[in-house]
């Protein structure tokens, strides 16, 4: 290795060191947390900067998954990395913090850079282990202008057993779409039903988790795919739930879960409301208007896991 390389590596950790005690303290003195962060607002549309995303997310050790457009105007990419997946390995049902989903979203002539907030799932997913080192990395590679996604956040306590309200699901309390006699087995049953695009479903990502019996997907789902009705479709979803002027599209794609034999994907009156906790249960944005979604969404994933 050249001294100019190693000199590169020892400034490029000298930098992430310096974010994760800027960022420990912040945090400490915000005890709220919100869903997303909003990295950066550039000029010009998302194909001027995607291929800066990318390779930013690269320089900071993070590995590119999958990518998509789930709609016009918005491209989802996702990503892991090493600290991801370790915490993921040590915690029960981790998989779900591997994949980290950075979108980049046109608005009004300008591209928001946005990612979901490690900080903020980690407590949502109720996982072992810290994450700051993901989260300076990715404010390092994105930047971190505000956190969004609701007015007043929430406390870390609250997260880890977060509850819409009465009658909605809680995060151990997911679809369970299928079980199978090994995970080889699940896994293979998944692939099958998302090559085949079963109820207009289809493969944006497959991530092993190391060490385990966990591999997570990303799933679109969209009625012009040979989905069944609009219910299901994360277009239909999207245009009632992301209206604000920052944009959530980070919060695509779905995962499946395979955790050794057994199939599962987080609620949807979970997985939706934890992402969007200011939503309303009432109005022209409302959960109401999506009452018939989480039995859609339901039925599509189990066709998918072959239950």
């Amino acid at each position: 290795m050249s001294g100019s390389i190693r000199r590169i590596k020892w400034f490029a950790g000298i930098v992430i060191a310096w974010m994760i005690l800027s960022l420990a303290p912040l945090h400490a003195q915000d005890s709220n947390l919100r869903p997303f962060v909003l990295g950066a607002v550039y000029e010009g549309p998302i194909a001027n900067h995607l291929e800066l995303v990318r390779n930013s997310l690269q320089a900071q050790g993070f590995r590119i998954v999958g990518e998509y457009e789930p709609y016009d105007r918005a491209h989802v990419i996702v990503a892991t990395h090493d600290d991801l997946l370790r915490v993921a390995a040590i915690s029960e049902r981790g998989g779900y913090i591997a994949p980290q989903r950075i979108s980049l979203t046109e608005m009004e002539g300008n591209t928001q850079i946005a990612y979901a907030n490690p900080l903020y799932l980690r407590h949502a997913y109720r996982l072992n282990g810290e994450l700051f080192s993901v989260s300076a990395r990715l404010a390092a590679a994105l930047g971190q202008r505000e956190t969004f996604g609701s007015d007043s956040g929430l406390p870390p306590d609250q997260l880890r057993r977060y509850n819409y309200t009465f009658g909605m699901e809680y995060f151990d309390e997911p679809y369970q779409l299928a079980s199978y006699g090994s995970h080889a087995e699940a896994v293979a049953a998944v692939e099958r039903g998302l090559a085949e695009r079963r109820g207009g479903a289809s493969k944006v990502y497959r991530l092993d988790i190391p060490g385990t019996e966990m591999t997570v997907f990303g799933v679109a789902m969209r009625q012009a795919d040979g989905g069944p009705n609009q219910y299901m479709d994360e277009v239909h979803q999207m245009s009632i739930v992301d209206f604000k002027p920052m944009r959530q599209t980070a919060y695509l794609p779905y995962e499946i879960l395979v955790n050794g034999g057994e199939v599962e994907a987080l609620h949807m009156r979970f997985r939706m409301a934890v992402h969007f906790p200011d939503l309303r249960m009432m109005g022209s944005h409302s959960f109401m208007r999506l009452r018939r979604s989480p039995a859609a969404i339901g039925e599509v994933l189990t066709r998918v896991a072959g239950g």
